[in-house]
């Protein structure tokens, strides 16, 4: 198994799908990537962007259509729902391309912005725009972190081996632990 040949045939499309769901980390790797040589970085952003475009659109139409049944089993953050719902109202473009950046607004910004009947007009190309402002910085910064990673990632492979190495023998001694604890108490029973 070569690292390197798995990122270089399947990177974009994990790239791709992992800028979907979670981002920050995936687009950081996809610098360090970039970086190495391993992708291109304008085709990493690119990817990365519409990832995270793709991933706020469908939490934007989840919010539209389902944001006020989902905001009404948050009742305990009822008063910072309603507080960024405010935020929303007085600054619309701003906190759809803000939201992207704030911690912890990841998931659930795109669907307050949906309950909050932003106009999809608006939405989209705040949402485009957003998008690549964020993968471009993400990006660039695991690029630049891609000096200081890379000598590190060059040994991956035998790192990983030594790490599947270590897991197998701490699961084996556990199970043998836990085969001697299981027999000894039914010889006490």
């Amino acid at each position: 198994m070569d690292i390197n040949n798995l990122i270089e045939h399947y990177g974009y499309g994990a790239l791709l799908l992992g800028s979907m769901a979670e981002g920050e980390t995936v687009t950081l790797l996809g610098g360090v990537a970039a970086h190495q040589g391993l992708l291109k970085y304008p085709l990493v952003i690119l990817s990365v962007a519409l990832g995270g475009m793709i991933g706020d659109q469908l939490l934007y139409l989840i919010g539209r259509r389902y944001g006020e049944a989902i905001l009404e089993r948050f009742k305990k953050h009822r008063k910072k729902i309603i507080k960024a719902q405010k935020l929303i109202q007085r600054h619309p473009y701003w906190f759809v391309i803000g939201s992207r950046f704030m911690y912890g607004f990841r998931i659930i910004g795109p669907i307050l912005i949906g309950a909050s009947r932003l106009p999809p007009k608006i939405f989209l190309p705040l949402n485009i725009l957003g998008a690549v402002i964020w993968a471009s910085l993400f990006t660039t910064l695991g690029y630049v972190g891609g000096e200081v990673v890379g000598p590190w990632l060059h040994n991956l492979d035998q790192h990983i081996k030594h790490w599947i190495w270590l897991v197998g023998v701490v699961a084996l001694v556990w199970l043998v632990r836990y085969w001697f604890r299981h027999r000894e108490s039914k010889q006490q029973d």
